[in-house]
């Protein structure tokens, strides 16, 4: 028997009550509404994003979001969203040409399936006395498995006995030297190198540093880290929705596997004995790989929810794990 996932429930929007379709059938797609930056440098590159997901059999479109103060300037990352397709709206706030504590409200808009509108709120603080050169920390896009470096200036305008006591951080694969470069009279500067070992796994980074400072009004001021550790095979589509299927219905979807050199596909596993794989040929080197996938729906209606692992003869390039979805509708009596 398939096990089904209690954490989200796929339905269509036209079951929905009249009043749940006007406006909160859209809010629910949001992890979250609301967003304080806290205390952030002038000429920081200072984002956010709100992740918002389709839960339900329509497509989703995102019409237009604008922002109710020139201070933030938000944009889509996807206009279109399929069923379990993830989006985002970006909130960039603009620190260049703002200053002190400022707020917006971002007006998301949705004109498929349904109208509805949803408010995004963002708040923050900046700074005139810190800037950082450049906004932010950018590895750019790195292979996997080479090491990378990043540099940026910290400078400040103020007291003279301003200093950065510590840069904190939470990622593994990180480590960061502060090195005083100048101070002289109201004026502190600091250089930053930020360095990532090759351990990261690929994908998207998108973390911040911490710099802690001796000043009691504003002790810790946000650095963003950003970069892309990219495989050397990489997988499409990178989320495999099989489709919504009645009980005992089989499904085919094709992945392509694309290396930068020939490769051989060693194996393919999936927790889920009723996901299936035609690997004919797998065993040839080539830097294309074709893969037919079979999901077989069992008689439990839900959501279902799986992880594919795919393993190469390329050493020790990591192919990313690999999100399917499945939704079989509900059984009913005859």
């Amino acid at each position: 028997m398939i096990r089904t996932a209690c954490t989200a429930v796929l339905f269509s929007l036209a079951l929905l009550p009249s009043s749940a379709s006007a406006q909160e059938w859209a809010r629910k797609m949001f992890k979250t509404t609301e967003h304080d930056f806290g205390n952030v440098a002038r000429d920081a590159t200072v984002e956010f994003a709100f992740e918002l997901e389709n839960l339900y059999l329509e497509d989703v479109h995102i019409a237009q979001v604008h922002s109710t103060c020139g201070c933030t300037t938000p944009r889509i990352e996807k206009e279109l969203l399929k069923t379990y397709e993830t989006g985002a709206i970006i909130a960039h706030v603009n620190t260049d040409r703002f200053l002190g504590r400022k707020g917006a409200t971002l007006i998301v808009t949705f004109d498929k399936p349904y109208y509805a509108q949803v408010q995004l709120r963002v708040s923050a603080f900046i700074c005139n006395d810190v800037v950082f050169d450049p906004g932010s920390v950018q590895f750019g896009t790195v292979e996997q498995g080479a090491p990378a470096e990043a540099r940026v200036r910290v400078r400040y305008t103020g007291r003279s006995d301003w200093k950065i006591l510590d840069v904190k951080h939470s990622n593994p694969h990180l480590s960061v030297q502060s090195v005083e470069a100048e101070r002289q009279g109201g004026r502190v500067a600091y250089d930053l190198v930020v360095s990532m070992d090759g351990n990261v796994p690929p994908g998207y980074i998108r973390d911040h540093l911490l710099l802690a400072t001796n000043d009691r009004a504003r002790p810790q001021v946000p650095l963003l880290v950003e970069g892309s550790v990219v495989s050397g095979v990489v997988v499409s589509p990178a989320s495999l929705f099989m489709g919504v299927v009645e009980p005992g219905q089989e499904v085919t979807k094709q992945l392509v596997v694309r290396g930068k050199q020939p490769f051989r596909i060693v194996s393919i596993d999936c927790e889920d004995p009723n996901f299936r794989f035609d690997t004919s040929g797998a065993d040839t080197p080539k830097p294309v790989h074709l893969v037919p996938v079979t999901f077989l729906a069992g008689s439990a209606g839900g959501k279902i929810s799986r992880t594919i692992r795919i393993q190469t003869d390329s050493g020790t390039i990591t192919v990313p794990e690999l999100p399917a979805y499945a939704v079989v509708t509900q059984s009913t009596a005859r």
